[in-house]
C-alpha cells in the first residue's frame, strides 16, 4: 500500500442516524475533529511515506470523509459504492466522478444489490472477505469474484454495533487476522478459524473492539489504529508491528475511526 484516498473533515457532522453510533444530540467538535484528521495523516505522509489523494470535501454530505466506502479499487478498475441508505448514496456520483478523472476504468453495482467497497470486502493477496447483512449484500461477492478472480469469502455481521467489515477485522501484512468474532455468526467463525490458522488469530477483546481497535490500516510492519486500545496495541507488538495510535474520538461518534477514513489505492 503506498496510495490512499481520503477528504478533508471540512463538513463532518452527525446530521442522521444510520448506525447504533450515530446520534444527531452527539454534536462534532469540528475543530477537534480537523486536528485529529491532520494527525492521522501526518502519521501516513511523514512517518509511513504514503500519498495522500484528497478528494475535495462538499456541503451536504458529511459522511464522505469516510473514502473507505467510496467502492472497491482493483489495479485499474473501481468499483463504485451503491449505498444501502439514502443518505449516503448522494455521495456516489462524487466517488465516480473522481476515479473516472483520475482514469480508473469504473464498475457499477447491479440495480438491487447493495455494495459498501472496502469498508466491507477486504483481505489477502490470494483471497478476501466480504461481510454482509448489515451494508452490502452477498449476492455482490460472486459477480466481483468472477470479475477479479478472487476468492471471495462471505462472512455475515450480526451485531449492528459493527456494520462494516472494517469495524471488527483486520487483516495484517504478516498474513495474521486482527479481528473481535463476537461480531460474526458462528458459521463464519467457523471458517475464519478454518483457513487462518488459530496462531496468527490476534483476538480483540470487546471493550477494545467498542473503541474501533480493528478499524486499523496495516502499511507493511506498521499498523494505525485508534488510542485508547493498549490490549491491542500489546498483541501487535508482540507479532513485531510497529503501532501507531491516533485520538480519532470525533469521527467514532458516526461509527468510523482510521481505517474508515481511508481508501487504498494500490
Amino acid at each position: 500500500m503506498s496510495r490512499l484516498l481520503v477528504c478533508p473533515p471540512d463538513f463532518f457532522g452527525i446530521e442522521y442516524e444510520i448506525n447504533p453510533w450515530m446520534r444527531l444530540s452527539n454534536r462534532v467538535d469540528h475543530e477537534r475533529a480537523a486536528s485529529q484528521w491532520q494527525t492521522l495523516m501526518k502519521i501516513f505522509e511523514q512517518d509511513l511515506g504514503i500519498v495522500l489523494e484528497r478528494m475535495v470535501p462538499i456541503p451536504g454530505l458529511p459522511d464522505l470523509v469516510f473514502t473507505a466506502n467510496a467502492g472497491l479499487v482493483v489495479g485499474h478498475t473501481a468499483v463504485v459504492s451503491h449505498f444501502r441508505y439514502p443518505e449516503r448514496q448522494r455521495e456516489e456520483a462524487h466517488f465516480e466522478h473522481w476515479f473516472r478523472q483520475q482514469g480508473y476504468e469504473v464498475m457499477t453495482v447491479e440495480a438491487g444489490l447493495h455494495f459498501e467497497g472496502a469498508g466491507d470486502l477486504l483481505g489477502f493477496s490470494d483471497t478476501w472477505f466480504g461481510g454482509y447483512r448489515q451494508r452490502s449484500d452477498i449476492g455482490m461477492y460472486p459477480i466481483l469474484s468472477e470479475r477479479f478472480h478472487r476468492e471471495i469469502i462471505p462472512l455475515e455481521l450480526i451485531d449492528g454495533r459493527f456494520y462494516h467489515l472494517d469495524t471488527c477485522l483486520c487483516p495484517l501484512s504478516g498474513g495474521e487476522l486482527l479481528y473481535f468474532p463476537a461480531a460474526f455468526d458462528h458459521d463464519g467463525r467457523e471458517v475464519l478459524a478454518a483457513r487462518i490458522p488459530t496462531e496468527r488469530h490476534l483476538v480483540v477483546p470487546e471493550h477494545e473492539a467498542l473503541k474501533f481497535a480493528c478499524n486499523a490500516v496495516c502499511v507493511e510492519k506498521h499498523v494505525v489504529l485508534p488510542a485508547g486500545c493498549p490490549t491491542t496495541e500489546g498483541l501487535l507488538q508482540e507479532r513485531g508491528y510497529d503501532t501507531h495510535a491516533v485520538q480519532l474520538d470525533e469521527f467514532m461518534k458516526s461509527g468510523g475511526s482510521a481505517k474508515c477514513l481511508t481508501l487504498a489505492l494500490d
